[in-house]
């Protein structure tokens, strides 16, 4: 199934009269990683956000739209917990595993928590 970071970069593809192959020569990548990486089968490597955004000359508002898109399609996330104490990683490693079983109220709850504290810090 196309992610909608697929969509955008077949968008691109079109607009500048690409071929797949063309776009993941840029890339530096097989035009079958590409095509995994846009069905959803891998994700999105971090380097490509900027590549594409250089080699197509996006925009502000469509590199935000990429990143949004990237970030949506996602299929694992890596987080650096240096500096956190092994209270911390337990609450961190806890809220990843359970997330998947949380009702739509408690997701919520903790987006709110998570909203307001960014807004008290800024």
């Amino acid at each position: 199934m196309l992610t909608l970071f697929g969509k955008i970069c077949r968008k691109l593809r079109i607009d500048n009269g690409e071929l797949l192959k063309e776009m993941a020569d840029k890339l530096g990548v097989s035009s079958s990683y590409l095509s995994a990486v846009e069905n959803g089968k891998r994700s999105v490597p971090h380097q490509w956000l900027e590549t594409i955004a250089e080699t197509y000359s996006l925009s502000k508002i469509q590199k935000r739209e990429l990143k949004e898109a990237i970030e949506e399609s996602q299929l694992t996330m890596k987080m650096e917990l240096t500096g956190y104490d092994n209270k911390e990683k337990n609450l961190i490693m806890a809220f990843a595993r359970e997330f998947k079983d949380l009702d739509e109220e408690n997701r919520d709850k903790i987006r709110s928590i998570l909203l307001n504290s960014k807004k008290g810090g800024e």
